[in-house]
C-alpha cells in the first residue's frame, strides 16, 4: 500500500488524475507518493509535501522509461521506497496527465516538465523580444495540451514597450493571454494570480536572461541565483542550469527551467498545425483546398495573417517533417536535391554558352 496524505500533497499539485493510478500501483511496504522537484545525473530531489529528500532511481525504472523514449522529469509523481541504510529509491513513475518535451537535433526526445497546468512563456521587452520564438514556445506547450500564457518581462527596461505589446496582441490569436510585468515588482503576484491557484502547477519557459529565475524568486520563497545580460547582445548567461520545482506561499507550484533558444517541438505535422488554429481556420476559405499559402491566388490566409507569422509556421512545419524522417528518407531527400542542383547548374552553363 502506498502511503500519502492528500491534503498535504494537494499543496504541491496532487489531483484526481494521479490518484486514480494508485489503486493499480504495486509497491513495497512503507512506499510513499512524492513529487520530483529536481533531476540530476546521479540523483533526484523528491518532495513529500512537507520537506525535500534526496533519492536515486532504480536502474530498471530508468531502463524501462528509456525503452519508451522517455525519462524522469521535474513535476513527475513517483513512488519512493526506503531500502537498507535509509536510502530512498524511486521505483515507479505515475503516468503524467501532461508532459512537455522537445526534440534534440539528433531526433531524441528530451523531457522538460510533467503534470503542468499552465506554461508561462517569458520573453523580455528588451533586446530579447522575438515574436517568432514565442510562437515556437506556444506550439511546444499546446502540442502537450498545456495552456500557454505569454509573459512579457522587463517593462521597466524595455524598448518601445507599448508598440511591442500591441504588435504581439495583433499577431497572436486573441485567446492567448498576454501579461506585461516587471519581474522584480510584487505586483507580478497580482498580475499572475489567476494561474497560481492552490494545487496548480505552472512552468516557466523562455530564453536565458528573460527573468525567469527573478520571477520565481518574486512569486515564491526561492532564492535562486540570478545574473545580468551581456551588454553586446542582451542575451542571458544561463544562470539556471537545471529544472527545479518551487512552492508558492499562498498555493501553487512553479517549475523554473534553463534558457531554451534552439529546439524542435515534440509533435507531428497535424498536431503542430492545430497549434496555429487561426491559420487552419482561415485555410478552409482558400480558393484551392490544397493551398500552401505561398503564391496561390485566392488565398484567405495571406490576406489576414501576419506575413512573418506565416513564414514561421512554414519553418516549424519543415522542422517537424525533418525530425520525423527515417535514415532512408534523409538519403532519398539528399539524392533528390543533388539531382535538382545538378540540373540547375547544367541549365546555367547552357545559358552562358549561348
Amino acid at each position: 500500500m502506498i502511503e500519502f496524505d492528500f491534503a498535504v500533497l494537494r499543496r504541491i499539485g496532487l489531483n484526481n488524475s494521479i490518484l486514480a493510478q494508485l489503486s493499480m500501483a504495486e509497491a513495497a511496504p512503507g512506499a510513499q507518493l512524492m513529487r520530483l522537484t529536481e533531476v540530476q545525473r546521479d540523483w533526484q530531489t523528491v518532495h513529500d509535501g512537507q520537506a525535500e529528500h534526496r533519492a536515486r532511481a532504480l536502474p530498471r525504472l530508468l531502463s524501462s522509461l528509456q525503452e519508451q523514449g522517455s525519462g524522469l522529469a521535474v513535476g513527475d509523481w513517483v513512488v519512493v521506497e526506503s531500502h537498507a541504510h535509509g536510502e530512498l529509491w524511486i521505483s515507479r513513475r505515475l503516468s503524467p496527465f501532461t508532459h512537455i518535451a522537445r526534440r534534440a537535433n539528433d531526433g531524441r526526445r528530451q523531457p522538460l516538465a510533467s503534470n503542468i497546468d499552465t506554461a508561462l512563456l517569458v520573453m523580455g521587452l528588451d533586446n530579447d523580444f522575438n515574436p517568432r520564438r514565442v510562437e515556437r514556445y506556444i506550439a511546444l506547450v499546446q502540442a502537450a495540451e498545456v495552456a500557454p500564457v505569454v509573459v512579457l518581462s522587463k517593462t521597466d527596461l524595455g524598448i518601445d514597450v507599448d508598440n511591442r505589446i500591441a504588435e504581439l496582441r495583433q499577431r497572436l490569436p486573441s485567446y492567448i493571454p498576454i501579461v506585461a510585468i516587471n519581474s522584480l515588482s510584487m505586483m507580478a503576484n497580482t498580475e499572475l494570480k489567476p494561474w497560481l491557484g492552490n494545487g496548480q502547477t505552472i512552468c516557466l519557459l523562455g530564453a536565458s536572461g528573460t527573468g525567469k529565475s527573478t520571477l520565481t524568486n518574486t512569486l515564491t520563497s526561492a532564492h535562486q541565483e540570478t545574473g545580468g545580460n551581456r551588454k553586446s547582445d542582451g542575451r542571458g548567461r544561463h544562470t539556471t542550469t537545471a529544472r527545479s520545482l518551487h512552492i508558492c506561499p499562498d498555493g501553487g507550484c512553479i517549475i523554473d527551467t534553463p534558457g531554451l533558444r534552439t529546439w524542435r517541438p515534440d509533435a507531428d505535422g497535424e498536431t503542430l498545425a492545430a497549434t496555429f488554429d487561426d491559420i487552419e481556420s482561415l485555410a478552409a476559405h482558400c480558393q484551392f483546398h490544397d493551398c500552401r499559402h505561398e503564391a496561390e491566388p485566392g488565398c484567405a490566409v495571406r490576406e489576414q495573417i501576419d506575413p512573418d507569422r506565416l513564414l514561421n509556421y512554414h519553418k516549424l512545419l519543415r522542422d517537424v517533417q525533418r525530425s520525423q524522417q527515417t535514415p532512408l528518407d534523409k538519403i532519398s531527400a539528399r539524392a533528390k536535391w543533388k539531382v535538382i542542383i545538378k540540373a540547375a547548374r547544367t541549365r546555367g552553363r547552357d545559358k552562358r554558352s549561348v
